[in-house]
């Protein structure tokens, strides 16, 4: 393991604990807030160097670095410097540390510095150079995404002048600063997964960590400690094989190699498109394309090569494969269930099992299907449907008297019908016939047809051209003849009708003749 170079202040103190008061090893460990591995190796520098307690009063800090560490070169014989642009560059790649980078350094100048110092030169040397550029960003690790906060203003009615600002979405990878970005018309949920899409498709590959703002889009739920990802970007991600970690509320740094790549894209590509005027959205994206090659290809001012270059040696050769076909938009919502086992997603309803009735569910819709999922279990699946106010029902999610309900139409009845006799189908016609809509009809024909068990289906039938006769069609009429054994009685003759008096007052034989029976005043409980 590398040595660690300690401040000479903290080495006195080491000192002063272990030779001086006496303590252990682990109790100035803990004092000195160091391991105590780093305890015992001062502690045997020191006694090398034939030092004992109290240390020589006129020992400066120097001249006891130089007697720790022997190493040290002296400032007249300095070993050879690194390429400190170069361990940058290649401490980015996957898996490479200063350790593993100061080991080469040591095979090819034996003499050179130690590893304590060749991290504090490159530590000094990485000083001067932008926030972003200290942050230690592993080739493929993270893709930073965000919308820039300047808009462009498209021309969408060349008649009446009409004006729509588009969004632009940037994507930067961490390593290499190579960029995406695009004009979309909006910053929601449908545009930034889309974008997402077809910036995986710029890159090529896939990064390991998606590191978006706290846009609503991508962030439901903002936290410093446990941010909650929007359940499509999510679904995305998982598509992808990357994960979300978002950048912190408020915390601008967490996501400073964005920043700057929305600062490059403002400056090299926006403000040259300034005084252009663009009549599609499809034309502005050309424009930035044009501009976004020059961009990535433009060099750094303070490290070798460019974007793009350092895309290709770093990035590029750690990205995941993409997965075949990109990502399909599917939203997401909370629903629950309502007390006729449907829920409603964008105006339409749709059937989930009767015993979910109350439960909350998660609705996922895409262009072409809507699942809906229980404790991530798929429980329903349906056709997409975009009429408003309409129903999507499945007979296996009813309960089992809707579903006997749900099998009985006007054609079944009436097939019933014809097999006790003509007059049950004349019943059965006539009561369909006179509601507004005929399964308002159907309870009283799931009724007469009851009738035939008990009293049988010659009985029924009699009772059935006796209801004819005195025109009283319904279910309460025919129970009445059937219990009062009309239907054993001949039917009443009928002379010939001889002129009479027509009068709205007058009742006339007829309603004389419907005594036999309750008077259809009495609504069927339909």
């Amino acid at each position: 393991m590398p040595t660690e170079r300690l401040s000479m202040r903290k080495v006195r103190e080491i000192l002063k604990l272990r030779w001086g008061q006496g303590l252990s090893e682990r109790k100035v460990a803990r004092s000195c807030g160091v391991g105590r591995t780093t305890v015992q190796e001062c502690v045997r520098r020191a006694r090398e160097a034939g030092l004992s307690w109290p240390l020589p009063e006129r020992l400066s800090d120097r001249k006891l670095e130089s007697l720790l560490y022997p190493t040290c070169p002296s400032p007249g014989d300095e070993p050879p410097v690194p390429n400190w642009a170069e361990v940058h560059r290649e401490v980015k790649r996957k898996g490479v540390t200063l350790w593993l980078l100061w080991e080469e350094y040591k095979e090819e100048h034996p003499n050179g510095f130690q590893y304590s110092w060749f991290c504090e030169k490159y530590a000094e040397w990485a000083a001067p150079l932008e926030v972003t550029m200290r942050q230690q960003h592993k080739a493929g690790e993270k893709l930073f995404v965000d919308y820039a906060g300047q808009t462009v203003p498209v021309v969408v009615d060349r008649r009446t002048g009409e004006v729509r600002e588009a969004q632009i979405f940037v994507a930067t990878c961490g390593a290499s600063s190579y960029t995406f970005c695009e004009a979309t018309w909006t910053q929601k949920l449908p545009d930034w997964i889309e974008s997402h899409n077809r910036a995986m498709a710029f890159f090529g590959g896939v990064h390991e960590i998606l590191v978006p703002d706290n846009l609503k889009s991508g962030v439901s739920k903002a936290c410093w400690y446990e941010p909650e990802a929007n359940a499509t970007y999510q679904e995305l991600a998982d598509h992808y094989g990357a994960v979300i970690i978002p950048a912190r509320p408020g915390k601008s740094r967490d996501k400073a190699k964005v920043e700057v790549g929305v600062q490059g894209v403002e400056q090299r590509i926006l403000a040259r498109l300034r005084d252009q005027t663009f009549f599609s959205l499809f034309e502005l994206n050309q424009a930035i394309k044009d501009l976004l090659v020059a961009y990535n290809d433009r060099g750094f001012q303070k490290l070798p090569g460019s974007r793009r270059s350092m895309f290709e040696e770093l990035d590029k050769p750690a990205l995941k494969d993409l997965p075949e076909g990109s990502y399909c938009l599917a939203q997401w919502k909370k629903a629950k269930v309502h007390v006729d086992y449907h829920i409603v997603f964008d105006g339409h309803y749709y059937s989930v099992p009767y015993s979910l009735t109350g439960k909350i569910v998660w609705v996922r819709a895409t262009n072409t299907t809507v699942e809906i999922l229980r404790d991530n279990n798929r429980v329903a699946s349906h056709v997409r449907s975009h009429k408003k106010g309409r129903f999507s029902t499945k007979t296996e999610h009813m309960p089992k008297h809707h579903k006997e309900y749900l099998e009985w139409t006007p054609e079944r009845f009436l097939r019933w019908a014809a097999k006790i006799g003509p007059a049950t189908t004349q019943v059965i016609e006539g009561i369909l016939a006179s509601r507004p809509h005929p399964q308002q009809g159907y309870r009283s024909c799931l009724g007469i047809m009851r009738l035939g068990k008990p009293y049988g289906t010659d009985r029924l039938e009699a009772a059935c051209r006796r209801a004819l006769a005195i025109h009283t069609l319904s279910y309460k009429s025919i129970v009445s003849i059937l219990e009062k054994g009309l239907d054993r009685r001949p039917l009443p003759s009928r002379p010939d009708p001889s002129p009479s008096i027509q009068h709205e007052n007058i009742r006339g034989e007829q309603y004389y003749l419907d005594q036999d029976v309750p008077s259809e005043e009495v609504q069927d409980d339909v």
